[in-house]
């Protein structure tokens, strides 16, 4: 298994970053100031990279290196676009099966999700460039080394890439407990893609607006939710049920 890879150092991370590395996340430190600092935190709003502000603490348990303030994630995958994704599912005769995480932040979950993706067959999974769990080696170990299998692709907004895809005749169907309908009551048969929302709010009512279905799943007992992997799991093998 290919291990999370972290550079560390202001410069380092610049230099990184104008290369083209495949960066996933950069921690930088509460409250630092320069003229070098404020060009990095330049080019990740350029570049669109995921990055959060954190205390000293934080970046010293990422490594015991003299990290000058920023520390960062170099992926152990490699990215693919919207546009690729589409084009991987063009020559297949079977209908599409996509997903989409909306600002989904836990990296054991993402993994539990990648894995339970793979053995359902989804041709792809689409996350958003800021806010998503990173590929670190949690989620490489929890996927089960489906994170190698699976292609990932980044976006800006997830927005986006709902009307990209219904634009390709791909109809998108978001998971929420905000409808009277039922995944029993959803075609799955045809090509689709299937999203699922961060573990505390869900999806956001914008692209809940943008969907062309909603769904959720009959929920039995007192407890109101479940875990977002599981009701992924749920999800997709439904799917594979009215698929086969």
């Amino acid at each position: 298994m290919q291990k999370e890879t972290h550079i560390y150092g202001i410069r380092a991370i610049i230099e990184a970053i104008e290369s083209e590395s495949t960066i996933d996340k950069v921690f930088l430190q509460k409250g630092l100031k320069g003229d070098l600092y404020r060009e990095l935190e330049s080019l990740i709003r350029k570049n669109g990279i995921n990055s959060s502000y954190v205390p000293i603490e934080k970046l010293n348990r990422l490594t015991k290196n003299n990290h000058q303030g920023a520390v960062a994630n170099i992926s152990p995958i490699t990215f693919y676009s919207i546009e690729e994704l589409l084009e991987k599912t063009e020559k297949k005769e079977t209908p599409a099966l996509f997903l989409l995480l909306d600002q989904l932040s836990d990296v054991r979950n993402f993994g539990a999700i990648i894995r339970t993706a793979e053995c359902t067959g989804v041709d792809g999974i689409i996350i958003q460039k800021k806010g998503a769990a990173p590929v670190t080696a949690d989620t490489i170990k929890t996927s089960a080394g489906a994170a190698f299998k699976v292609p990932i692709a980044k976006v800006d907004h997830i927005k986006d890439a709902v009307f990209y895809l219904q634009a390709s005749g791909i109809k998108v169907v978001s998971a929420t407990e905000k409808t009277d309908n039922t995944i029993y009551d959803v075609n799955f048969k045809d090509s689709i893609a299937i999203i699922m929302g961060a573990e505390d709010r869900g999806i956001s009512p914008s692209i809940l607006k943008a969907s062309n279905y909603t769904a959720k799943l009959p929920l039995l007992g007192e407890i109101e939710s479940l875990n977002v992997s599981v009701a992924c799991a749920v999800f997709l093998y439904e799917a594979v049920r009215q698929r086969r």
